[in-house]
């Protein structure tokens, strides 16, 4: 699947933090958060490993540092773009947060929240959902992982 011409920039960002991450012994993956006009105002990595933090998944990061950079917890317009589908503490930090879009490139069978084992992001239970695409550029984001998991077997 394909994503704005934003989006695809955003994920050629995310993916270039991803393989910094791997670099850096953590799983690979990258985030970057859109503001509504497609600029840049935050982005992250995994870095669990570094910071011994178990929130330090690349989209906790990548929020927060929106945030500082808004002054404002409420990203309400924003895009998340995220190398591998958001975990269920993510997309649900991602609703915290209100983004208004979250755009992903690896599908996550095993945990993923967008979609694929969960749907968390669009659940019409909770009292705000986001625009969800999956897939975008997604063999490049598979490829990371894929190479990232080999080299540890």
């Amino acid at each position: 699947m394909r994503g704005t011409e934003a989006d695809e920039r955003a994920m050629s960002r995310a993916l270039a933090l991803a393989a910094e991450a791997a670099a850096d012994g953590e799983i690979p993956v990258g985030a970057v958060v859109l503001d509504a006009e497609g600029r840049v105002i935050g982005e992250g990595r995994n870095d669990r490993e570094r910071t011994a933090d178990p929130t330090g998944h690349a989209e906790i990061v990548a929020l927060r540092a929106a945030g500082a950079a808004t002054g404002s917890w409420n990203l309400e317009g924003c895009t998340l773009v995220v190398t591998m589908e958001p975990c269920v503490m993510c997309a649900g930090a991602a609703l915290q947060a209100r983004m208004a879009r979250v755009v992903f490139g690896a599908w996550d069978d095993k945990a993923g929240a967008a979609g694929s084992r969960y749907d968390v992001l669009r659940d019409r239970r909770l009292p705000v959902r986001a625009e969800v695409v999956g897939g975008v550029r997604e063999d490049d984001a598979v490829d990371l992982l894929r190479a990232f998991f080999a080299d540890r077997r």
